[in-house]
């Protein structure tokens, strides 16, 4: 008798854990043990928006975001949208060739500030020239390393014989050059401008160009004009513009230019205003 009491007994110790271990399976995980949250398993991680070259200077539409697991060795982008990570590589050099989708991790790019940076980002043969602009010569902001644009030159000239028509000019003095750094996006740890508007902008262009560059600097003001992304009918070479724009051709109102003087006449200024021309 003693022993079938026993029998039962252990028989109703076993359902009732049989039946707890059951009950507690079926219960969902909790997400947080003694307020220590749960260690995350993926993470944000950039990624080419498009087929990005080797060679090519990121834009911020190159790049998109998505979730991997925590130990993929990507770079980190814990906000799509603002995220520092994601500021940092805007202007960056792409080492290799990037499809759509693939993730951008620290070794495919050479950052600006990194030692050979513009060693490495200019073309065999080109120099770097680096020249000042503000808000509104710089186009605003919205000029990004990678663009190309047109270096414009405006000038007053202070000669009172003059007619009001041609004191003023403008001429593209170069075309279709490359933009491969924005002040503090080249110059490790500097700090943007509390504006957060260009205060230099540094362009690819040719030796001659170069120095095309340095006269333009005591002339006159200089702004960027921002081309096209398509390049298809672009010169390899970029050549200097040729057309002069006068005061007097953008307003009537301040009468009729003279014409430029013919390449056989030569004009001679003297003190008092005096004007003579020579014939040859």
């Amino acid at each position: 008798m003693i022993l079938r009491i026993a029998f039962f007994f252990l028989m109703a110790v076993g359902l009732v854990g049989f039946g707890t271990v059951a009950w507690i399976s079926t219960r969902p995980a909790p997400s947080a043990v003694a307020g220590k949250p749960v260690a995350p398993t993926t993470k944000l991680v950039l990624t080419a928006a498009r087929a990005v070259r080797v060679g090519e200077l990121l834009k911020p539409e190159d790049l998109a975001s998505k979730a991997v697991p925590i130990s993929d060795p990507a770079i980190r982008d814990s906000n799509p949208d603002t995220a520092t990570a994601r500021r940092d590589l805007v202007g960056a050099m792409v080492r290799r060739s990037l499809g759509v989708g693939d993730i951008v991790t620290n070794g495919d790019v050479m950052r600006p500030g990194d030692h050979g940076f513009l060693a490495a980002v200019l073309q065999p043969g080109m120099r770097a020239v680096t020249i000042a602009v503000d808000n509104t010569t710089g186009s605003a902001g919205l000029i990004w390393p990678g663009d190309r644009v047109d270096l414009i030159l405006t000038q007053s000239i202070s000669e009172a014989n003059l007619p009001l028509g041609r004191r003023v000019a403008a001429e593209t003095v170069l075309s279709n050059v490359r933009v491969i750094a924005i002040d503090q996006q080249i110059m490790q740890g500097a700090v943007a401008a509390p504006d957060n508007q260009a205060k230099t902008v540094t362009l690819e262009v040719t030796e001659e160009q170069a120095e095309r560059i340095s006269v333009a600097t005591r002339l006159g003001r200089l702004s960027l004009s921002v081309r096209s992304a398509d390049t298809s009918q672009a010169s390899a070479h970029p050549k200097s513009g040729a057309n002069t724009v006068w005061a007097g051709d953008v307003s009537p109102a301040l009468g009729v230019s003279t014409p430029p003087p013919a390449n056989d006449v030569v004009r001679v200024f003297q003190g008092g205003g005096e004007v003579k021309e020579f014939k040859y």
